[in-house]
């Protein structure tokens, strides 16, 4: 779950939302700089569902009593965290073998920028064993796919950048940057500027057209809670709401 804050309410955004945002920024993405995303279909699938596992808990989130507040996705439990992500690449592998590759590949991505030293010995432990297992299932899916390890890993990284900005537009990073972006001729850095009155830019450019329109969903959430029966009651109850956010090319704000 996302939270953004809204003056003295929050609004909660569910992580399968916020995916379904980083969809549409792949479906929009490509131009001669950027190149094309192959196989289409697959990859921007992945980016749609690569928090499929976070689904189940998000009917049921819990309470972090510090905030009074759903847990966010950064302050998950290690335990919590890591059975969405064994759940994740299995969710989505009933679609395609190949999102469920990149879905796999996020979440090892995710773990392997951890620092295992800020962690007991025992979920040291529970964290080399799910990237042993994800290891494992990237090595057959590679192999039943006969896919070519390098087009993959672009793709992977597509898939994180998606997510990554994604996620700064909804929780408002601006400005930040974008790392490593795979374009036509090796990667690129890319600058997010925000702009409170208009669109938020991107430079260089990655999409088809000059400017584009994103949204989803959430559930705007008043007060502070703690029981976290009350708090589920309380965003169950919450009014929706729709999210819409403003690209636009350098020079077309």
């Amino acid at each position: 779950m996302l939270l953004r804050p809204d003056g003295d309410e929050v609004i909660a955004i569910g992580q399968p939302a916020h995916a379904w945002l980083s969809g549409q920024l792949a479906r929009a993405w490509g131009n001669a700089r950027f190149g094309p995303v192959e196989p289409w279909e697959e990859t921007c699938l992945a980016a749609e569902q690569h928090d499929a596992g976070m689904a189940a808990w998000e009917r049921r989130p819990t309470l972090n009593p510090r905030t009074g507040l759903p847990r966010s996705f950064m302050e998950l439990e290690l335990d919590d965290h890591l059975e969405i992500w064994w759940s994740a690449a299995p969710l989505v592998l009933t679609q395609s073998r190949y999102a469920a590759l990149l879905v796999s590949l996020h979440g090892s991505a995710l773990y392997e920028r951890r620092d295992l030293s800020r962690l007991e010995p025992a979920d040291v432990e529970r964290v080399e064993a799910f990237l042993a297992g994800q290891r494992e299932l990237q090595t057959w899916l590679l192999a039943d796919l006969r896919a070519d390890p390098p087009s993959v890993r672009r793709n992977q990284r597509l898939v994180w950048t998606w997510d990554s900005l994604s996620l700064g537009l909804l929780l408002g990073w601006a400005p930040f940057e974008l790392s490593a972006v795979p374009a036509a001729d090796g990667v690129v850095d890319i600058a997010v500027q925000g702009d409170p009155g208009g669109a938020t830019t991107l430079d260089p450019w990655p999409f088809a057209t000059s400017r584009l329109t994103v949204r989803c969903e959430g559930r705007r959430l008043a007060g502070r809670f703690d029981d976290e029966a009350a708090m589920r009651d309380a965003l169950s109850a919450a009014p929706g709401l729709t999210i819409e956010i403003d690209l636009a090319a350098p020079g077309e704000r």
